[in-house]
């Protein structure tokens, strides 16, 4: 009798994901009246354009994810107010030291359990399935947004932001498994951009809505509006016969699935250079996006007197350009992997191309000196920025599926995640003490990230999908 005992990995320096040699393929099934020969097929009944309809269900919870982080950037003026956040009135916005430390503290209090959250969430969706872990992750996140309305304290601030941060910490890993099980890898990228997409119709919805109810009931009216709007999703996800009619697993996906061997776990995964290479760019690219989300008000703001209201239009302006560039970009790997270039050279152009579409904003801070009365061409900069970290996001997000099955997808995206919130702590806390005295340092950040993610991919994973080999070792025993 042969039982295995261990496993040895070898990866040659080409490699982002692995096969044994060991162990048989699995066949590819004949085509028969139900179940077509195209393995980018659904091997279920019903219509295959369902995945869409999967695709706009991920959309709309993702909109509400982004809605519910965002209330706390857009509330900011309002919290001035508020005698325990420091707000001195006597000095003026660049010298809010107690409030800006307090405010910061808050965000990172959200970051940090959101990185934390991201190390399990993954995990447990993989092992509870796409349909479970996603409506468990929305229930806890959408009960910590109303939660807000309670605070009382910095403290109480920090610890729904933690909440919160939990909560919201299962979208991404649940959205991107959902992919893997819904579409062929070519048009994964395009989907992952149209649900990403959601993080910036938030910003159409949310500014309007938060705006309208906290100028009648209160700040705390905030949180209550949009944290409601997640149970409303849920019962419709709840509804949807999401396992009946999904897709079977792709050749693609067939064939890394020897990729794990065995149930995943972080001590087979952190063998692979391809969750390094992912997490690597997700801790030096995710910060440059939070520091948008959370400080872009509070910029405004200070740096041209506008106030949530006046700055309605500059950051729909934003986040709805952002929306072409996170569907654009994700759809351009996409067209080249059907025009005949690989898997490799369609994600890393698109890749590429973001990464020098973002480095143009290092010019804000002057923007400031040669147009102090008009917001309008630092806002185009920082449209431009974030379009480009959309299209980045959506191929950066697609790479775990080219080189793990889709049974590690939500494990290896948590785990970047946390390293992405991780990194998205540590730039906050530089934003908190140089944003305002030193804009300059900030924004040669933001746009110099992304190159430096790219080439340590590159560095790390040189041929995105293609294969490897797994060395198996077994010992005989009697």
């Amino acid at each position: 009798m042969i039982l295995r005992t261990g496993v040895l990995t070898f990866m040659p320096k080409d490699s982002g994901a692995i096969e044994s040699p060991h162990l048989p393929r699995p066949a590819r099934p004949m085509p028969s009246p139900q179940s077509s020969d195209d393995p980018d097929e659904p091997d279920s009944p019903g219509n295959p354009n369902i995945r869409w309809f999967v695709c706009g269900l991920l959309f709309f919870a993702t909109t509400i994810n982004y809605m519910d982080r965002s209330v706390l950037s857009l509330i900011e003026p309002l919290l001035h107010n508020l005698s325990f956040m420091g707000w001195d009135p006597s000095l003026d916005a660049a010298h809010q030291s107690v409030f800006n430390n307090n405010y910061g503290d808050i965000v990172i209090c959200f970051q940090f359990a959101y990185g934390l959250g991201l190390l399990t969430a993954g995990r447990i969706i993989d092992k509870v399935g796409t349909r479970i872990g996603y409506a468990l992750a929305i229930t806890v996140w959408a009960l910590s947004s109303m939660g807000h309305a309670l605070v009382k304290s910095v403290v109480g601030f920090c610890i729904a932001r933690a909440l919160l941060g939990l909560g919201e910490s299962g979208n991404f890993p649940a959205a991107i498994k959902a992919t893997t099980e819904w579409f062929p890898s070519e048009e994964r990228a395009l989907a992952t951009g149209l649900f990403n997409s959601g993080s910036n119709a938030s910003a159409f919805i949310a500014p309007a809505l938060v705006a309208a109810v906290t100028a009648k009931w209160g700040w705390q009216a905030g949180f209550l509006a949009t944290g409601s709007l997640g149970t409303i999703w849920l019962v419709v996800w709840l509804l949807f016969p999401y396992n009946r009619l999904r897709r079977g697993s792709t050749q693609t996906q067939r064939d890394l699935s020897t990729v794990i061997a065995g149930p995943p776990s972080y001590a087979r995964l952190f063998r692979h250079r391809g969750l390094y290479a992912f997490s690597i760019a997700k801790g030096l690219t995710d910060p440059i996006w939070w520091f948008y989300l959370f400080y872009l008000p509070k910029f405004l703001n200070e740096n041209y007197g506008l106030d949530l209201k006046h700055a309605y239009w500059q950051i729909v302006c934003v986040y709805a350009i952002s929306s072409v560039g996170s569907i654009a970009g994700g759809g351009l790997s996409g067209w080249r992997m059907k025009r005949g270039h690989t898997v490799n050279s369609g994600r890393k152009f698109a890749l590429l191309l973001c990464a020098l579409a973002v480095t143009p904003i290092v010019f804000v801070p002057q923007f400031g000196h040669l147009f102090p009365l008009n917001s309008w061409p630092a806002v185009l900069l920082i449209s431009l920025a974030a379009a480009a970290h959309q299209g980045w996001s959506a191929n950066l997000f697609s790479t775990p599926t080219d080189m793990f099955p889709s049974t590690a997808v939500s494990t290896v995206v948590g785990f970047g995640g946390a390293i992405g919130a991780a990194g998205g702590a540590g730039f906050t806390w530089i934003v908190k003490h140089f944003f305002s005295l030193h804009p300059l340092l900030i924004f040669a950040l933001c746009g110099s990230s992304y190159l430096l993610a790219l080439a340590t991919f590159q560095l790390l994973v040189p041929r995105l999908g293609h294969t490897a080999k797994v060395i198996d070792i077994s010992f005989p025993q009697a």
